[in-house]
């Protein structure tokens, strides 16, 4: 057998500039079971809230209003769920972890994720720590 030799240089100048990709921090979330389940551009904390269910909305379609944001979804698709509101009726297409099949978020369309305007996380669905269980999971639990 011939012998392999390798060599590598790094190089690194303290006078280069940042890149965009440099400076976006990206989150990891993951479902109360462990399973890997969404990577974004930005901490779901400081998302806007929606006002019939306190789930975290996620842009995902560029609009006049702004930018989608940046993110992928490890979820599997699940049946829509039509919700008594308000004036109405609410269709919701659920998404739920590949693991254990816990509710995770939902869309107003049908799948696949992102032909909606608008990815909502259900409160509580998700941690940042792997293994432990966010405080928001149990948001509402005890209420009739």
């Amino acid at each position: 057998m011939p012998k392999v030799v390798s060599r590598s240089a790094v190089s690194s100048s303290t006078d280069a500039q940042p890149t965009a990709s440099s400076a976006a921090a990206l989150r990891v979330y993951y479902c109360i079971c462990g399973e890997f389940i969404l990577v974004i551009d930005k901490s779901l904390a400081t998302l806007p809230r929606r006002k019939t269910d306190n789930a975290i909305i996620i842009r995902a379609q560029d609009s006049d209003a702004g930018k989608a944001r940046v993110f992928k979804l490890n979820a599997v698709s699940g049946d829509p769920v039509l919700l008594e509101r308000q004036g109405g009726h609410e269709r919701q297409y659920r998404f739920h972890c590949p693991r254990c099949s816990l509710a995770i978020g939902y869309q107003s369309s049908p799948p696949p994720v992102k032909s909606s305007p608008y990815f909502y996380i259900l409160t509580g669905a998700l941690t940042q720590m792997q293994g432990q269980v966010p405080q928001d999971a149990f948001d509402g639990a005890n209420d009739s």
